[in-house]
């Protein structure tokens, strides 16, 4: 073709509109050789955005126990809007948070996702200074944070999920409770 002075051309497969590379086709599509003009890719990706799920503009996958299409600034957010979901949901994490502002104390909590937890825990405190000392993947996160208060309380002076020892201790115990029963 080139030796008569003829060029290929590319028609889109969605509309059938000339596809001229940089201007109405990517370069990325044109190595891939995929036949799609920028109109049609960016039709495609809103219809396609609408069966999946963002939280905080991260992709969350299908296997997720919260999973609902859309987007969403938290889980908590997104657990809000599937209430029913939420509260049939037995897995999840225990978690131990810890803030340089109170050395002695730490949180003992629970929650589908641990560092999302974390993320929304951080409005409350200006410096946002909240660390995720460990999370443990558990099959019923109602009942293991029960089991880890019940296990600190043994041994040490609490005020809800609030107890009067350092992350490291604490994590040193429920590492041991948590990883026997793995």
């Amino acid at each position: 073709m080139e030796k008569a002075g003829q060029t290929h051309t590319s028609i889109c497969q969605g509309c059938g509109v000339t596809l001229l590379a940089g201007q109405n086709w990517t370069y990325s599509r044109v190595l891939k050789n995929d036949r799609i003009c920028k109109n049609c890719k960016a039709k495609h990706n809103r219809e396609h955005e609408k069966t999946r799920m963002f939280v905080d503009g991260k992709y969350i996958k299908v296997s997720h126990p919260l999973y609902k299409a859309g987007k969403y600034k938290s889980f908590e957010h997104a657990a809000f809007e599937s209430l029913g979901n939420y509260k049939g949901i037995v897995e999840g994490q225990v978690y131990i948070l810890y803030s340089p502002a109170y050395p002695s104390w730490c949180k003992i909590g629970m929650a589908v996702d641990a560092r999302d937890r974390l993320s929304n825990f951080q409005t409350g405190t200006p410096y946002r200074d909240y660390i995720l000392v460990a999370s443990y993947d558990v099959p019923d996160r109602r009942e293991a944070e029960k089991e880890a208060h019940k296990l600190l309380r043994e041994t040490h002076a609490s005020k809800n999920e609030w107890f009067v020892v350092g992350a490291n201790v604490a994590k040193e115990i429920l590492d041991g409770h948590f990883n026997e029963d793995n």
